[in-house]
C-alpha cells in the first residue's frame, strides 16, 4: 500500500504509536445504479475505494482523488453522507493507526473501472442486490450513502455518555 509521504516523515518521527488520521471514502454508482468496488491487495477482500487524506486536502477532493487512483474511474461528489470512526488498526509492519472517515456518494462520469495502482487486485461495477462480502465499516457507509435521507450520517452516543452525566437536553 502507498503510504503518503508525510506519514513516512511523521512515522519516522512517532514510530508505530498509534496515529489519529483522516480518509475519504466514496460509494460510486453508475447510470445503472451499480456500485464501484475494488479488492484490496493488502486483505484481499472487497472494499469501497478511499485513502489518506493529504494535508490541506479538502476531503471531497481526496475522496476523488483516490478514487481514480484506484479505479481509473473519474467521480464527482454528490453528497456527504457519513462521518464515522474505524476500530483501531494495527499494519503488518506494527503501526497504529485509527481512522476518522469521510463518506461520499458519488456519481461515475468518466474513466475505465480497472486495477490503476498497487493497492487493488481487481476493480469492478458490483449490482447493489449482488455484492460480494464486504466488512461491516463498508456495508454501513454503503447503507447510509444508498439508503440516506439526503443528510449527513453520524454516530452521537448522546449526552450522558459525552458528558459523563445525565443532562436534560431541554435545559
Amino acid at each position: 500500500m502507498a503510504i503518503p509521504p508525510f506519514l513516512v516523515e511523521l512515522r519516522a518521527l512517532v514510530g508505530t504509536r498509534p496515529l489519529w488520521l483522516t480518509c475519504s471514502s466514496v460509494v460510486v454508482l453508475d447510470d445503472a445504479g451499480r456500485l464501484l468496488l475494488g479488492r484490496r491487495a493488502d486483505t484481499g477482500l472487497w472494499a469501497l475505494p478511499g485513502g489518506i487524506i493529504d494535508p490541506g486536502e479538502q476531503p471531497a477532493d481526496a475522496a476523488v482523488r483516490e478514487c481514480f487512483e484506484e479505479t481509473g474511474v473519474i467521480a464527482v461528489p454528490e453528497l456527504l453522507t457519513s462521518v464515522s470512526v474505524s476500530p483501531p488498526v494495527t499494519y503488518q509492519n506494527g503501526d497504529r493507526t485509527q481512522y476518522i472517515e469521510l463518506t461520499f456518494r458519488c456519481r461515475a462520469v468518466g474513466g475505465e473501472a480497472r486495477v490503476n495502482d498497487d493497492e487493488s487486485l481487481e476493480v469492478a461495477w458490483f449490482d447493489l442486490d449482488a455484492l460480494p462480502e464486504l466488512g461491516a465499516g463498508d456495508r454501513d457507509r454503503l447503507s447510509k450513502a444508498v439508503d440516506g435521507t439526503g443528510q449527513a450520517a453520524f454516530t452521537f452516543s448522546g449526552l450522558t455518555a459525552v458528558l459523563d452525566e445525565p443532562t436534560d437536553p431541554a435545559a
